[in-house]
């Protein structure tokens, strides 16, 4: 028991607490990725049996992946995670089911949305953590590849038509607004 509490105690003193910037960053990105997850559920439950579903799935197993790393990194730096979890993951199931039922090209427009917020999102992070020369480069790499794998959903929601979905710009822009608030408010809440 004594050997446990001593090992506790040495792995939180190698990880001092972050500073506020990298507490956001990774507040509000594991509550990306765990609403990005949830998306692809959705959509999955909706369009997993049909010509999309490997997409989808290959699309939601990097999602995991970037949740299960942001789990990670929320209990390495003690990070606090967003109060709006459990909204944040009802309402991601929920958007992605809802577009997936109104159609594959829909679903696609969801992803589009998603990923060109958090593309952005992700930019935008990168450039104020370069501006640190102390910056964890564990963190960098995992936004950067992740950036990337979200680039990568971007691209294939517009390879797979979504586009053509009705209402595509609507859609799209409500989506995008909801993402945005979403960020701000997993911020600091």
């Amino acid at each position: 028991m004594k050997v446990k509490s001593v090992v506790l105690v040495s792995q939180r003193m190698l990880h001092k607490r972050p500073t506020a910037l990298l507490d956001e960053i990774i507040r509000v990105d594991h509550a990306g990725e765990l609403a990005a997850d949830r998306i692809y559920a959705g959509q999955m439950a909706v369009l997993g049996s049909s010509k999309m579903g490997p997409t989808i799935q290959h699309m939601w197993d990097q999602e995991k992946e970037h949740r299960k790393k942001f789990e990670v990194l929320i209990n390495k730096y003690r990070v606090r995670p967003t109060v709006m979890t459990p909204l944040w993951e009802v309402a991601g199931f929920a958007l992605g089911a809802g577009t997936a039922l109104l159609g594959e090209k829909a679903a696609m427009a969801c992803t589009v949305a998603v990923e060109t917020v958090i593309v952005d999102h992700y930019n935008d992070q990168l450039r104020q953590l370069m501006t640190d020369p102390s910056t964890d480069q564990d963190i960098l790499a995992t936004i950067t590849q992740f950036r990337d794998e979200e680039q990568e959903h971007h691209d294939t929601g517009i390879d797979c038509g979504a586009e053509q979905a009705p209402f595509y710009k609507a859609l799209t822009e409500v989506i995008k607004l909801g993402c945005k608030t979403a960020i701000a408010v997993s911020k600091k809440v």
